[in-house]
């Protein structure tokens, strides 16, 4: 495995940073910081504050999630100057995104969702269309190969997950083996389950939904106004969202959004 170092300080570009393709967001415990993965590389996106490319690293993060503080998990593909297959399989940061170390499945997984929880990194590989998980981030066990868009891993139950599907959302009780219809659920594209158990999902059409009962029941909030690439709830009022050219924030769970950044 190759080492995909990017020990450069946090980059400083100013008003010339350009965001394109936000593939993931997350937010680091360690300071409440908005990270998002994007088609050239990581940046710190803070309330009020410009965005900033952190390191030096501008793969293509296609699949990003926080792990904890200063501990991120990606997947995606490299940049210009890396050597490797054209998919990285997982990657890790241990020091907030500045450096990034191969762990496993390079050139094998392309994860464009990732999650960890329970102790377990759950990943949705492209390239197989595999639903995977790993204990140790190095060895996985390839589970459901239901066709998933998104997912979500119950804060609760590591065998509890959401899936969005073309039939609509999925609901798993055995870690991803199987899966069952959510017959009140609306029709989601994306969907993030926060830590108070709030879950919250988006719609192709940028509409906003959540569930406080495990989506049992839902209820229909505010709308993004256009089609998402990324989701997360960080709680029932803290929700983040991308579409096209646009990070949003929302402090009320989703009825309303400011821009945290536009192009």
């Amino acid at each position: 495995m190759v080492a995909l170092s990017g020990d450069g300080d946090e980059s400083t570009s100013g008003s010339s940073v350009e965001i394109v393709h936000v593939h993931g967001l997350g937010v680091d415990p360690l300071g409440g910081v908005l990270l998002a993965g994007t088609h050239h590389g990581l940046f710190r996106v803070p309330q009020g504050a410009q965005a900033t490319r952190v390191g030096e690293q501008v793969q293509d993060f296609m699949g990003f999630t926080v792990a904890g503080p200063n501990h991120y998990l990606a997947s995606g593909h490299p940049g210009p100057a890396q050597l490797g297959p054209e998919s990285v399989g997982l990657i890790e940061s241990t020091d907030g995104g500045r450096s990034w170390q191969s762990l496993s499945l390079e050139g094998k997984a392309d994860f464009h969702a990732l999650e960890a929880r329970h102790g377990l990194v759950y990943g949705l590989n492209a390239l197989t269309g595999d639903f995977m998980v790993s204990q140790d981030k190095r060895t996985w066990q390839t589970r459901g190969q239901l066709p998933i868009a998104d997912f979500a891993v119950s804060p609760d139950d590591a065998e509890i997950l959401l899936a969005t599907t073309e039939q609509g959302l999925a609901r798993s009780e055995d870690g991803g083996n199987t899966y069952t219809p959510v017959a009140a659920a609306p029709p989601l594209l994306l969907v993030s389950w926060a830590e108070d158990g709030t879950i919250v999902g988006a719609g192709q059409d940028g509409t906003l939904h959540a569930s406080t009962d495990g989506a049992r029941t839902w209820q229909r909030r505010g709308s993004l106004g256009s089609t998402p690439h990324a989701l997360t709830a960080t709680s029932g009022s803290d929700v983040f969202a991308a579409v096209d050219g646009a990070i949003l924030a929302s402090l009320d769970g989703g009825r309303t959004f400011a821009v945290r950044y536009r192009e």
